[in-house]
C-alpha cells in the first residue's frame, strides 16, 4: 500500500487534498471559473473512489520540498492533463486552457495506476530529492526500481562472436550488415560483400545463435529514477538489493512487473534543461527584478523571428536536425505553434501522413475541412488533422461513441501494436 501522508489531527488524506487543491486552484486560476471548478471536483471524485490521495499528496509534498529548496521541480507526462496535478504545483500547463483530456492520465477502468514523473535539475539537486525520499521512507520504504538491459541486435552479433573466436574484424563487418533491432540472417552475397568467408560454419552457428539470444536478458541496471516507495517493508513484497552506492537498496524487477503486482512509482528524472531555466530565472531576478515561473510565459516576436530562421541550436526540444528543417516551414507564431512542431516531428505522424497535410493546410495552399462539427470541435487547432494521442481518444469518444477508458485503450493499443498486435 502506498503510504498514508501525515495529515492534520481531524483530516482525511482526501479531506486534505481538497483543501490543497482548492488553495492552489484559487491562485492559478485567477478568477477560479467555473469550468475549472467543475473539472477539479470530477476529477476529485475519481481520485476518492480510486482511494488514491494519498499518492497525490506524497508527490505534492516532494513537490513542496524543492519549491522550499529553492529546486526548479516539473511534472511531465499525461499528469500535465489533470487540473488538480496543476491546482497543486505539480504541473505548469493549464490541461483546461490546452484542452487536454483527464482520461488520458487516469480512467476509472484503466488496469493500471497513474504515473506522476517529476523533472528535476541535473546534479546536486536532482541528489537531494532522492536523499530526502529515502531519509523520509527509509531504505526499507522506498527503493530505485531496475531495468532489465536485453539482448538486442549488434551487440548480441558482437558477444557471441566473441565466443566463437571470430576475429574482431570479422564481428565488426558481420554486425556492419544488421539493420535496426533484430538479426534475421546475412544472406551469401551480404557476407560476402562484407569480407566474410559464407562457408565457414561458425558464421552460421553466430547468426543462429544471436537470433535465439535476442530479447533475453543479459543484465540489470538501475532505472534513471523510477521510485517504489510502500507502506509496509518492501522486502516482504519485493526481492531488493542494495545498489553500488551506500544506503541505496534497488528492486530487482523493472517498471512493467512492478504494475503487474500493483505498486505504484514516483519518477525523479534528471533533466540538464531545467538547470539553464533555474539559471535564466535567477538572472532575471537578479538583474530586472522579473519573477518569472515555468507556469507564465511572454510571447516575443524576436524569440519567434530567431526560431522562424531555425536560429535554435541548443534550444530544447527544437534543436535537431529534423526540427530545424521543419522550422522555416512551419513558421511558429505563437506557443501553440511550437506544441504542434514538437508533437508533428515525431515518427508516428511522420508515418501516418500528418506533416504534408498540415504544412498545406498551414500555408493556405490546402482547404480546411471536417466530416462533422463534433469532429471539427476536435480537430480544429491542428486545422483537420489529428496529431495528438488526446485526439486520437477524442476523436474515438465523438465520432465511435467509445468511453473514455475504452478510448485510452485504443490510444495505448495503438502505441505499442508492434510489441503487442493489440
Amino acid at each position: 500500500e502506498f503510504p498514508r501522508y501525515p495529515v492534520p489531527e481531524g483530516e482525511t488524506q482526501m479531506s486534505f487534498l481538497r483543501k490543497r487543491t482548492g488553495e492552489g486552484a484559487r491562485e492559478r486560476y485567477r478568477p477560479y471559473h467555473e469550468r475549472a471548478r467543475r473539472q477539479i471536483e470530477r476529477e476529485l471524485a475519481l481520485i476518492e473512489k480510486l482511494d488514491l490521495p494519498g499518492y497525490f499528496l506524497i508527490v505534492w509534498d516532494i513537490v513542496q520540498f524543492c519549491r522550499r529548496e529553492g529546486i526548479l521541480v516539473q511534472g511531465r507526462g499525461s499528469a500535465a492533463n489533470s487540473a488538480v496535478c496543476y491546482s497543486l504545483g505539480i504541473t505548469a500547463v493549464d490541461p483546461i486552457q490546452m484542452e487536454l483530456l483527464f482520461e488520458r492520465f487516469l480512467s476509472e477502468n484503466r488496469d493500471e495506476w497513474p504515473d506522476i514523473d517529476l523533472d528535476l535539475p541535473s546534479g546536486d539537486q536532482r541528489e537531494s530529492v532522492i536523499q530526502e525520499l529515502y531519509r523520509r521512507h527509509g531504505r526499507l520504504g522506498a527503493a530505485m526500481t531496475a531495468n532489465v538491459t536485453c539482448y538486442r541486435g549488434r551487440s548480441t552479433l558482437r558477444e557471441v562472436g566473441k565466443v566463437f573466436g571470430l576475429s574482431s574484424d570479422a564481428i565488426a563487418a558481420l554486425a556492419s550488415t544488421l539493420w535496426g533491432w533484430s538479426s534475421s540472417g546475412v544472406s551469401e552475397n551480404e557476407a560476402r560483400r562484407a569480407g566474410l568467408d559464407p562457408s565457414d560454419p561458425r558464421l552460421k552457428q553466430v547468426m543462429e545463435l544471436a537470433e535465439e539470444l535476442i530479447g533475453t536478458p543479459r543484465h540489470l541496471s538501475q532505472h534513471v529514477g523510477g521510485f517504489v516507495i510502500t507502506r509496509s517493508r518492501l522486502d516482504e513484497v519485493v526481492p531488493i538489493e542494495n545498489a553500488a552506492m551506500d544506503e541505496r537498496t534497488v528492486i530487482e524487477w523493472e517498471k512493467d512487473d512492478l504494475e503487474a503486482v500493483g505498486l505504484l512509482k514516483v519518477d525523479v528524472l534528471a533533466l540538464g534543461m531545467l538547470t539553464c531555466l533555474k539559471k535564466g530565472f535567477d538572472f532575471l531576478k537578479s538583474h530586472y527584478g522579473v519573477h518569472r515561473n515555468l507556469a507564465e510565459q511572454d510571447e516575443d516576436e524576436r524569440t519567434y523571428a530567431m526560431i522562424q530562421r531555425a536560429d535554435t541550436v541548443g534550444v530544447f526540444q527544437i534543436e535537431s536536425r529534423a526540427q530545424m528543417s521543419m522550422l522555416p516551414r512551419l513558421k511558429p507564431e505563437c506557443f501553440y505553434d511550437l506544441v504542434i512542431e514538437v508533437a508533428i516531428v515525431r515518427p508516428g505522424p511522420i508515418q501516418g501522413g500528418m506533416v504534408h497535410p498540415y504544412l498545406r493546410r498551414k500555408q493556405g495552399k490546402e482547404a480546411v475541412t471536417y466530416p462533422s462539427e463534433a469532429v471539427k470541435s476536435v480537430l480544429s487547432r491542428t486545422l483537420g488533422v489529428p496529431i495528438f494521442q488526446e485526439q486520437v481518444m477524442q476523436l474515438a469518444m465523438v465520432a465511435a461513441g467509445f468511453t473514455p477508458g475504452e478510448a485510452d485503450q485504443l490510444r495505448r493499443s495503438m502505441a505499442a501494436w508492434k510489441k503487442r498486435g493489440g
